[in-house]
């Protein structure tokens, strides 16, 4: 039990409202929290984000994420780390340590809603991109691959496998 130290009069403050989602579109918007909690089973763990709207007609509406950043699912994690690489993109740090480095600094926030799924409504998804841009400016220019060079007698020559008809008919599935 909490004590308030006071009577609460609910008759002077309006309830708070249902928040629908926001419509589809491109919004400015910056995380003002964030927090790892336990999911829900306990295994895992999840980077909890709370994000403003900055601007226009939702300006200060907020919009929650969460990233699966520990979890037995490889792919939930995969997930959750690319996301977590737009941000810092995004917001132009590269090297994070703490997930505070990531407030306050807007980013253009791409909205989209998904359907009703089980018992739960429509919710917002969000995807992050750069203010103004689809892409990071301060990252660093993507690496190219060379490979590496051996001298020809080095490398072995093989034939091209001649090509059997599979038993199937199937001409991708080889007969050993």
């Amino acid at each position: 039990m909490a004590s308030f130290g006071q009577t609460f009069d609910a008759s002077s403050v309006e309830p708070s409202s249902n928040y629908d989602v926001l419509p589809p579109g491109k919004y400015l918007g910056q995380i003002v929290a964030s927090e790892m909690r336990a999911t829900k089973d306990g295994t895992g763990q999840y980077l909890y984000l709370e994000v403003d709207i900055l601007e226009g007609q939702y300006a200060g509406r907020k919009l929650f994420d969460r990233l699966n950043l520990v979890n037995a699912n490889p792919d939930t994690v995969e997930i959750a780390k690319r996301t977590l690489s737009s941000i810092c993109r995004a917001v132009g740090k590269l090297q994070v340590s703490n997930s505070e480095q990531l407030h306050l600094v807007p980013m253009t926030l791409d909205v989209r809603v998904r359907p009703p799924k089980g018992m739960y409504g429509e919710s917002n998804s969000i995807r992050y991109l750069p203010r103004g841009g689809a892409s990071a400016t301060t990252a660093p220019p993507a690496p190219s691959f060379t490979p590496p060079s051996a001298p020809a007698a080095a490398r072995p020559i093989t034939a091209a496998p001649t090509a059997t008809p599979a038993a199937n008919g199937l001409p991708w599935k080889r007969q050993a």
